[in-house]
């Protein structure tokens, strides 16, 4: 038992360094000598410990030897030298298992039985006896080939050293034991401090984090091949587990916490952090990521997310993905280690890491992103961290400190935000002072502030007592969590200067649409108010669409509408929530008819004509493509007409493109056609580029409007064109 030997420690490739750095830890002196090979010497009291201990290796092995092979004779030779007697008894079980590569002898089953009948020679003489029946305790024997050169090494462990012994169930996609503590062993996580893990499956991570705080010996509830063998003294690991209960710790004061949406593997989580003895020192809750909040500091999340096709669609992963800078900026304290399989990571979260690391979870390359936050304060008690690294320099490892980042790991703002914000402060008194008196006027819903400001791309619309800041894209040098934080700056900004509630704020994207892009949803809270213009009462949305429901730019417009509608038949296409035909029905119109594609806008529409009285059958809604129904044959004809038409649309209601450069032309000839003598259309656009050829049009008298239209508190004169068509007789 005193005898010392080569022991290997084989662990993952891309954590060797971390199990050496266990190795270390343990007392040896490990050496580092391929792809997941740690080679250190010991006794098999030391085999004992190592498999006891070890917490990111898989298995210990004892090296028996090693040597040049490129023929079955000199294999055959070489592993008959070998004392194996000293390992095997007469009767013991020793399977052979076998790996080749780069090597000559290439067939691992030829390799297999060679091993094995030199092997048997070599027991069959030195224990003297006839036959080997292998009835007893198991010795598995491995003959790994690397480029001509045989390794013969003797598994101790048995089982791989992941199985502690907690997780008897498992969900989908687990997440090995040792993989998991090196992944704590990579980051700044300590015990004391709060871990996160919003990923957390079955739980694996938060588990063998509360086992590293408390001290828990990782092999402590299960066995090794190697206490079978007649080597080993029955003594030595009783001792050895005895010592390991009497290291435990007393239960975390800070409970760790894992979150995952999937109550089902949440349960298995339970189960296991019960057997393995943690229950009280981890919480497991359903929880959606994108709700991830703590008001701990200078905590660690730690996770493992779905990622290839284990969480379906692509589309609904890189969402996932791109979610994560948005999210983990409200954690401005911690540091955030993310692996995964997604080599598009980086650019899917718009920042890159500050350091990466390949790793293999099983068979899938992955690399963990590392993610920096800034160090706690200094204390006697918790001096400042770093992490240290191994790199290679010019081709030589060397060790190099990281220190902990001043910023936060994702989001932070610049002194350049506090010159905009004071900036951005005073326009706003300054546009609110212009307008303070506007509410007198019967004007509650207007135009704020319209990009006044170059590096301040925002739009700020006031209704009321509430403010709706939509940001145009722009190019910037800002992280997507960085720009996030300056949005929210931007907001906190305009409800300080204009004394408004923050949480009557309302911040949108408005995304400049390419191609077959449609503006969508951004949010489904609901938060709607009635918003007063004119005398009239509308439902604003100003929570959900880019466009709230009331188009402050069409204000003067509507105005003249109501103006020309008393007796006459109102027609609205594109009608959206057909603010326009409250207008016409308030000015007394005989009939009003509201066509659009979207049933959610007619819907919108029939509840802003009811909330002004207008609920007769005289108010027609109708649902369908506007261009289908203007090809339809004509039933009846109308006086006034609006048609406030989109720049692009590709509904999935209808197979046909709406562009209106190409369609505007048939639009306006089938629309006078349906129109009576002297009947009267506005046309407007909000497309910047578009041009108007007046002569395609006879019989029909044509006027620019656009400057009447355009209300005083929009800065940009050309936010729409209107034209005023009239047919004559």
């Amino acid at each position: 038992m005193d005898d010392a030997y080569d022991l290997l420690a084989a662990a993952a490739f891309g954590i060797e360094k971390v199990a050496a750095r266990q190795i270390e830890q343990l007392g040896y002196e490990p050496k580092i000598i391929g792809s997941g090979k740690i080679l250190f010497r010991g006794t098999m009291a030391d085999v004992a410990k190592t498999n006891l201990w070890l917490r990111t290796a898989d298995r210990v092995l004892i090296r028996l030897g090693a040597f040049k092979a490129d023929d079955f004779g000199l294999l055959f030779d070489g592993v008959r030298a070998l004392p194996w007697e000293k390992f095997i008894p007469a009767d013991g079980c020793f399977p052979v298992n076998g790996r080749s590569l780069k090597s000559q002898l290439s067939s691992v089953p030829a390799c297999q039985k060679i091993v094995k009948k030199a092997i048997v020679e070599r027991l069959l003489a030195e224990h003297g006896v006839s036959e080997l029946p292998e009835t007893g305790p198991r010795i598995t024997v491995e003959v790994a080939l690397l480029e001509d050169e045989a390794t013969l090494t003797i598994d101790t462990t048995g089982a791989s050293l992941h199985k502690r012994g907690y997780r008897k169930l498992v969900g989908p996609a687990p997440l090995k034991e040792t993989l998991a503590a090196a992944l704590i062993d990579l980051s700044y996580w300590k015990p004391g401090r709060p871990l996160i893990d919003p990923f957390c499956g079955s739980g694996t991570i938060p588990i063998e984090a509360a086992l590293i705080a408390r001290n828990f010996a990782p092999g402590l509830t299960r066995e090794f091949d190697f206490e079978s063998w007649p080597l080993t003294s029955p003594e030595m690991m009783s001792d050895l587990r005895a010592d390991a209960r009497k290291a435990k710790l007393k239960k975390l004061d800070r409970p760790l916490l894992g979150f995952d949406t999937d109550a089902d593997v949440l349960k298995l989580a339970r189960q296991h952090a019960n057997t393995a003895g943690v229950a009280h020192d981890v919480i497991f809750e359903q929880r959606d990521f994108r709700d991830l909040r703590s008001d701990d500091e200078y905590g660690c999340v730690i996770t493992n997310p779905p990622y290839g096709e284990r969480i379906g669609e692509r589309r609904e992963l890189i969402e996932l993905y791109r979610s994560f800078p948005h999210v983990l900026r409200h954690l401005p304290t911690w540091s955030h280690y993310v692996l995964t399989a997604e080599s598009q990571f980086e650019r899917l979260i718009g920042q890159s890491a500050d350091r990466r690391r390949k790793i293999y979870n099983g068979r899938i390359e992955c690399q963990l992103y590392q993610f920096f936050g800034p160090r706690p304060p200094k204390t006697e008690q918790a001096p400042a961290e770093a992490e240290v690294e191994t790199v290679d320099v010019d081709d030589t490892p060397q060790e190099v400190k990281i220190e902990a980042a001043p910023m936060p790991a994702f989001g932070g703002l610049t002194a350049k935000a506090d010159e905009q914000a004071e900036l951005f402060t005073n326009r706003l008194v300054k546009l609110q002072r212009h307008l303070r008196r506007w509410p007198k006027r019967g004007i509650y819903c207007y135009r704020l502030y319209e990009r006044d400001i170059p590096e301040i791309p925002l739009v700020v619309d006031r209704y009321h007592d509430y403010l709706h800041l939509s940001e145009y894209e722009r190019p910037h040098d800002r992280t997507p969590a960085q720009h996030a934080e300056w949005l929210d700056r931007m907001a906190d900004v305009a409800a300080d200067a204009l004394e408004i509630p923050r949480e009557n704020v309302f911040g949108k994207t408005r995304v400049v649409q390419r191609g077959d892009q449609q503006h969508e949803r951004q949010d489904d809270r609901r938060v709607t108010i009635d918003a007063e213009e004119g005398g009239l009462k509308f439902e604003v949305n100003l929570s959900d669409y880019v466009d709230t429901g009331l188009f402050l730019d069409h204000r003067v417009a509507r105005g003249m509408v109501r103006d020309e509608a008393k007796g006459k038949h109102f027609l609205n296409l594109f009608c959206y929530t057909g603010a326009f035909s409250v207008y016409a029905a308030d000015g007394g119109a005989a009939s009003t008819t509201s066509v659009d594609l979207s049933p959610t806008y007619l819907a919108w529409a029939d509840r802003n004509l009811r909330r002004n009285g207008f609920r007769g059958p005289e108010h027609r809604l109708l649902q369908g493509d506007v261009m289908e129904w203007l090809r339809a044959p004509v039933e009846e004809t109308y006086d006034l007409a609006v048609i406030d038409v989109p720049t692009f649309s590709n509904s999935k209601r209808t197979e046909t493109v709406w562009d209106v450069q190409q369609d505007y032309v048939e639009a306006l000839e089938l629309l006078i056609d349906r129109m009576a003598p002297e009947g009267v259309i506005y046309f407007s656009t909000n497309f910047r580029r578009f041009k108007f050829d007046e002569s395609l049009f006879e019989g029909v008298s044509i006027r620019e409007i656009s400057k009447r239209t355009v209300p005083e508190d929009f800065r940009n004169k050309r936010i729409h064109r209107c034209w005023r068509m009239v047919v004559r007789p």
